[in-house]
């Protein structure tokens, strides 16, 4: 008797084999068997029809921020709006483990200035109930999630643990501190954290304006931390880095640091607009180290980095504008009727009002690469003669009006884009060859994070609509290779080898999806985090059913109820 047969579906199995018709039999919470179709013999408890369906493994997401979320929220939208089954927390060198009673609310403060989660709803919804990192992990091993979740240790939590205000201030750390770092993080990976994270890009604040503890370390300092996961025998070294300094500055440190230990650093790729082909030389190093037998692997988002800005969101252009300043603090109604005043909207087209030299450069200076969306539908891939700048060219309308327009549209939910990273030459081309370098990995959703100005939890679909079926503007990526890139691929970057694909013997974690309508809803601000605080959402709208671990968790994308993910303890 099998608990579940799935039949009729087109399989993509996530290995990068072919799509093919087959079924696939469950038992126990796990792939029994998987046939050609009608090839299941036996009776099931139930029996699943997927004609005209996709049957994929689930989504395995590697770099998501659910590290305070996951002590209230047993859901950890958006991941499981949109078919993820796993996901990987505790990246970029931010957590809330250790946590000294006195460091809680400066971790929140640094949790919330580099990922931009309010500060008010980790205050509420944060539990408390662990000082260690191993007493973190035990308190997420005593819930339950509709996916499955693994945690790492975090260099900023670790480093203010040990040294105090020290570390705090990124003041070097003595060798009895680094020694203390290294005994934390190796009682943490012997509790079961996947791997350990720091951030070495001035881009990561506290919000403060601190930088991340940890974020010019030393080579001893790495190396002796890094020393904890060759004795701990696994766990995966990642970090945020200052693109422009990874070829030179970084690299010296990255080979050895994986030369000692025989463990992977996964660095974050991605492409900014002062160097739009440093990625190149990037990609050639990581050959070079695959060829010398390192284990290196560079990160590497599914789209555009862009801030979705917007009147409630953490980034508002019209907030750069010192005319703006009269009508910010008033609710959202209020500020929607006053920015259609004409008086008010002429202040806020003087570029060379005193004090509007930031709002000139960020802004007027930038309306070619500002695109509106059109009623929430976002285009990841836009093309200039969308932009702002070069509609109010061709209509004749004064570009700061069709901004404004935009921005107080749906009641004042409008919603405009500008890309942040990836978008150096208008296109996704650096994305597209990204994907295609074997030494990079899926990664870079950020989800739970960035919750008023960025909306990439969703990333695993627009893989699939996106670069398998949608693009227009250059080649698309095979199906095959898209499913593989965030099922197997993942999984085993971080030693999950029981899942991330459909075969006999691995875990059950399997979407049913309507390939042809898969699309997103439109990005909207909700409060629903505690404390009433907002985030930016975007839900998918095609995934017929995503079953962890042989449990029914999504039916037409909506939650069944079950509960059936758990806290995962190291490599399986």
């Amino acid at each position: 008797m099998h608990d579940l047969v799935i039949h009729g579906g087109t399989l993509v199995d996530g290995t990068g084999a072919p799509a093919r018709p087959a079924d696939v039999a469950v038992g126990n919470g796990t792939v029994t068997e998987v046939t050609e179709p009608g090839g299941v013999e036996g009776p099931a408890t139930r029996t699943v029809d997927a004609t005209g369906l996709l049957v994929t493994p689930g989504w395995v997401d590697v770099h998501t921020h659910y590290d305070g979320q996951a002590s209230w929220d047993p859901f950890l939208t958006p991941s499981s709006w949109h078919g993820v089954t796993s996901v990987v927390m505790g990246n970029c060198g931010v957590g809330f483990a250790p946590a000294a009673p006195d460091r809680h609310e400066w971790l929140i403060e640094l949790m919330e200035g580099v990922e931009d989660i309010p500060g008010s709803a980790l205050t509420e919804g944060i539990t408390w109930e662990w000082e260690s990192f191993e007493q973190y992990l035990d308190a997420l091993d005593s819930r339950r999630y509709v996916i499955d979740l693994g945690a790492q240790v975090a260099h900023g939590p670790v480093r203010a643990y040990v040294m105090g205000d020290r570390g705090a201030a990124n003041e070097d750390p003595t060798a009895e501190d680094i020694a203390a770092m290294s005994e934390i993080v190796e009682r943490g990976l012997r509790a079961g954290a996947l791997g350990f994270s720091t951030s070495r890009t001035p881009i990561h604040r506290s919000k403060s304006g601190e930088l991340v503890p940890g974020t010019h370390a030393g080579d001893d300092e790495l190396f002796g931390i890094a020393d904890a996961l060759r004795r701990a025998g696994h766990g995966v070294f990642q970090f945020a880095p200052d693109h422009a300094y990874v070829p030179r500055d970084e690299w010296p440190w990255m080979k050895e640091l994986a030369r000692r230990t025989g463990r992977t650093v996964s660095v974050n790729l991605n492409q900014p607009d002062d160097a739009p082909d440093l990625w190149r030389e990037v990609l050639d190093l990581l050959a070079d180290a695959d060829r010398d037998g390192l284990s290196i692997v560079a990160q590497v988002a599914g789209r555009v980095v862009g801030l979705l800005m917007c009147l409630e969101g953490s980034m508002n252009p019209l907030s750069f504008h010192p005319a703006y300043a009269a009508v910010a603090d008033l609710p959202l109604a209020d500020r929607v009727t006053a920015l259609r005043d004409p008086e008010l909207r002429d202040r806020l087209a003087d570029a060379d009002a005193p004090g509007a030299e930031l709002y000139t450069r960020l802004v007027i200076d930038r309306l070619d690469r500002i695109w509106p969306t059109a009623d929430g539908d976002i285009d990841y891939e836009p093309v200039a003669d969308d932009s702002i700048a070069a509609v109010a060219a061709r209509t004749g309308v004064r570009p700061t009006d069709l901004l404004i327009d935009q921005l107080i549209a749906h009641d004042g939910n409008g919603i405009v884009l500008t890309p942040f990273f990836n978008y150096a030459y208008g296109n996704l081309d650096f994305t597209y060859e990204a994907h295609r370098h074997p030494s990079t990995r899926m990664g870079l959703a950020d989800a739970g994070a960035h919750c008023g100005v960025v909306c990439d939890g969703g990333t695993p679909t627009f893989m699939l609509t996106h670069w398998t079926r949608d693009r227009t503007r250059g080649a698309k990526l095979p199906l095959e290779h898209v499913v593989h890139r965030q099922t197997r691929q993942t999984a085993e970057l971080y030693g999950l080898t029981d899942r991330g694909a459909i075969a006999p013997g691995l875990r059950a974690d399997i979407n049913l999806i309507d390939y042809d309508r898969l699309t997103f809803g439109p990005a909207r601000m909700v409060h629903d985090l505690p404390a009433g605080a907002r985030r930016l959402v975007q839900k998918a709208d095609g995934y017929v059913a995503t079953f962890v671990h042989g449990v029914q968790v999504v039916d037409h994308d909506e939650f069944t109820g079950e509960l059936p993910g758990r806290l995962l303890r190291g490599p399986r």
